[in-house]
Order: C-alpha cells, then sequence, then structure tokens
C-alpha cells in the first residue's frame, strides 16, 4: 500500500517550566484510503503528534512525509500552501465562523487557494453538503446549527479542496453517540470509497474499534499498534 504519511525518527521537546521529552522516536507510516485513529490517555503525546503531522508546529527533529512530499523543512509560507492543498483539518470544536453560512463556511478554503471560479466552488461545495445530508442546511448560519449538523459542515469545509489526507483532532469529543456514530460512518466511506487518508485522534475507544488500524501511545512513545 502507498504511504500517504510517512514519519520516521520523530522527536519532539517541550522546554517551558523544564526539559520535557514529549514524543520519542516516533516511526510509522499509514496508507492511502486508511482510516487510523490514535489513541492515548491524557499526556500520551497524540495531540501533540497531530500538530506536528498537521505541519502547524515545525520544532521537532526527524521527518514527516506527506504523500512522498518531504515536508520537514520547508517554510513557512511552503507550508501554508501544501497544507490548504493537501490536509484538510477537523477539531473536537469546529471552528466555524458563526456569522457565515454554512455554505460559505464550506467554501472559504476553495476561496482562498483559487483553483476554481466562485461559482464552481459554490457548486462543489453545495455538492459535498449533499453527500453529508447537510443540503438542506446550505443558507443557515453556522451559529444555528446543532452540533453534530455543525461537525459536518467542517467536515465538508475539510474536505473542499480534496485533501490527500485529513486530520482530525477529537472530532467527536463534543457529540452524542447518534451523531458519533454518523461522524464515523462518514470517514469510513470517505477512506474505502473515496480513497482519503484519515489520521484522527480520540479517546472514545468505541469509535477507534472499526477503523482500520489503530495506533495506541503511552508516554510519548508509539506502545502498540491494532489491526
Amino acid at each position: 500500500m502507498d504511504a500517504a504519511l510517512k514519519v520516521e525518527n520523530l522527536n519532539k521537546y517541550f522546554h517551558e517550566p523544564e526539559d520535557f521529552h514529549v514524543l520519542q522516536d516516533i516511526s510509522f507510516s499509514v496508507g492511502k484510503g486508511e482510516f487510523v485513529p490514535i489513541i492515548g490517555k491524557s499526556g500520551s503525546g497524540k495531540s501533540t503528534l497531530l500538530y506536528l503531522l498537521s505541519t502547524l508546529d515545525t520544532d521537532y527533529t526527524g521527518e514527516i512525509r506527506i504523500n512522498n512530499d518531504l515536508v520537514t523543512g520547508k517554510s513557512q509560507n511552503d507550508l501554508a500552501r501544501f497544507r490548504n492543498r493537501n490536509i484538510g483539518f477537523v477539531f473536537q470544536f469546529h471552528f466555524l465562523l458563526p456569522e457565515f453560512t454554512a455554505l460559505e463556511n464550506v467554501m472559504l478554503p476553495a476561496l482562498k487557494l483559487g483553483r476554481l471560479s466562485q461559482e464552481e466552488i459554490r457548486q462543489k461545495a453545495l455538492d459535498i453538503l449533499k453527500q453529508l445530508q447537510m443540503e438542506a442546511f446550505a443558507q443557515k448560519l453556522s451559529s444555528k446549527l446543532s452540533g453534530g449538523q455543525q461537525q459536518r459542515v467542517a467536515i465538508a469545509r475539510a474536505l473542499i479542496n480534496d485533501p490527500a489526507i485529513i486530520m482530525a483532532d477529537e472530532p467527536t469529543g463534543n457529540l452524542d453517540s447518534v451523531n458519533t456514530g454518523l461522524v464515523f460512518d462518514i470517514f469510513k466511506d470517505l477512506s474505502h470509497h473515496k480513497g482519503i487518508t484519515i489520521l484522527t485522534v480520540t479517546h472514545d475507544l468505541d469509535f477507534a474499534k472499526g477503523a482500520d488500524r489503530v495506533i495506541e501511545m503511552i508516554d510519548g512513545k508509539i506502545s502498540a499498534e491494532h489491526a
């Protein structure tokens, strides 16, 4: 299987209030179209790891490759462009703009990328919302949507630029069991039928259980991988 993400000998230190080796010699790869949760107790380093993999934090040693492209060492401007083209983000707190409609929120990353016309972006955003059963709410302000609806809009926004990989940090942390199941089904469909790699940090063991493979972290190290 081709690797969508490859990590070699990743180390990360915090220096305040004192030196702390937070990630220790992390090496693993994730295949294209694979759905892989990272689990572990609070403080295990899983969110710190996701932050490095997302290229938002560049203070580490080791190498990160995404789609065979070495992202380690790129300039901040190059990384910003790379993220917008290749990585979709979904967070526990969806970070939708409350004064914008669902449709406008989904369109924003594509407008920033500037590959398509505004009308093409609008149509594409509507198509994605339809796939996620959110087309009826396209013109509704995001602040007026339920938590589950907001998270589906956040997933649609992550998909608008056809990313190779979606990185999600506790994407079901604020959702009830019904909406958690819906997000799981969406991620599974995206990975298995659309070939998008899904890498998600989660505390929810039930959510992780049905994925392709689970990476478990303890004290800044990968302790196990479960198929």
